[in-house]
């Protein structure tokens, strides 16, 4: 079949985390052993409250509000801001691609770290954008000299993660200011997936200081509704009303936008996920540190999950990836879900003790040549 665009040929898909079912199905592990630490999803579950409102939800036979009007208004509320400065989409890759084609033009560049989410370059390359790497230090930390320097004429949108994937490493606000004075009239998209779990604010507040900056997040995370597929961006009005040309008609269903509207009152559920996951994350560091010489972890994590290196000179990152599975644990390989980051990392989530213990465990066995 004709198709005019090379970038799509030839190309990986997104790899996503393998599912319980299947590493069960395949090495015979009792489903509920299986550990899922490869999608950064809530161990928790959904937010009760939002499952409460899907369960009971109604109206499915009407079509929704086009704009996702009842959700954007709730967002704004709960964040400080107007309506009219929301938009929502089906998880935050499905705006993504919204952001590229609205604020470059094909042959345009997109600046971003590498390794990062590999979202970012596969939109930019289909959309006939060049991505624009910039690397990372020996120990996978920020080169900011190296990142604010590329900020160039040429360069129309930067990303940031806050916290970064795959390192979990946080940004402080001031780097970020630092990015949005650089990029002066680019668009500078700050994704915060994650930043729930750094126990801060973020970057929200520097919408107020900022007219080039969108700030993205997730209901994926850390209110549990991966299933649901719900994100938002938060910008000025000017920046937001070209998306929402540009965004499906009806991309938000009735049961996103109650889903959605409801977790955003469940306090409880994000508190106690917040909480439990901090105290998981220090145990298993804690416990990867008495592995000294044969793995260890990458900075001091923020997010919900950590970057495994792993310092045993024989083992790669998918030979232990295919030995952990063996023993029923999932996790992401660095070599096929990130690129730059090479054969010596595994991103793995932080989840309940159980899951951490299976880990520990596997870690401790596996041992190069096997």
């Amino acid at each position: 079949m004709y198709q005019d665009n090379p970038s799509l040929e030839a190309k990986e898909a997104y790899v996503p985390g393998l599912t319980k079912e299947y590493v069960s199905r395949t090495y015979g592990i009792p489903l509920d052993e299986v550990a899922k630490l490869g999608s950064a999803e809530n161990p928790f579950g959904p937010s009760p409250k939002a499952q409460e409102v899907v369960m009971s939800a109604g109206k499915i036979d009407n079509y929704p509000d086009w704009t996702a009007a009842p959700l954007r208004e709730k967002i704004a509320s709960k964040y400080g801001y107007k309506p009219e400065q929301v938009i929502c989409g089906a998880g935050e890759t499905e705006i993504f691609p919204w952001i590229i084609r609205a604020y470059s033009s094909k042959g345009d560049k997109v600046l971003m770290f590498v390794p990062a989410f590999p979202i970012y370059h596969m939109v930019a390359e289909s959309e006939g954008r060049v991505p624009v790497f910039i690397g990372m230090g020996e120990d996978l930390d920020f080169k900011w000299d190296d990142y604010l320097a590329a900020i160039k004429p040429d360069v129309r949108i930067v990303f940031l993660t806050n916290p970064h994937s795959p390192t979990g490493r946080l940004i402080p606000n001031d780097r970020i200011r630092q990015v949005c004075k650089a990029a002066k009239d680019q668009l500078v998209v700050l994704d915060e997936a994650y930043i729930h779990y750094s126990n801060t604010n973020g970057g929200m507040d520097l919408l107020k200081e900022f007219r080039n900056l969108i700030v993205m997040r997730t209901f994926s995370k850390v209110y549990g509704l991966a299933g649901l597929r719900i994100g938002f961006g938060i910008s000025t009005p000017e920046i937001i009303a070209p998306l929402m040309h540009l965004k499906p008609t009806w991309n938000m269903g009735q049961l996103q936008t109650a889903g959605a509207i409801a977790a955003l009152d469940d306090d409880e559920h994000v508190k106690k996920t917040i909480a439990e996951i901090a105290e998981m994350r220090a145990y298993v560091i804690q416990k990867i540190a008495a592995l000294k010489g044969r793995y260890s972890v990458v900075g001091q994590p923020s997010s919900n999950f950590l970057l495994l290196r792993i310092d045993d000179p024989v083992l790669d990152s998918t030979t232990l990836f295919n030995e952990l599975l063996k023993r029923g644990v999932i996790v992401k390989d660095g070599s096929v879900s990130f690129i730059g980051l090479g054969k010596r990392y595994m991103r793995i989530d932080v989840s309940l003790k159980k899951h951490m213990d299976r880990l520990v465990n596997a870690l401790t066995e596996i041992r190069g040549g096997r």
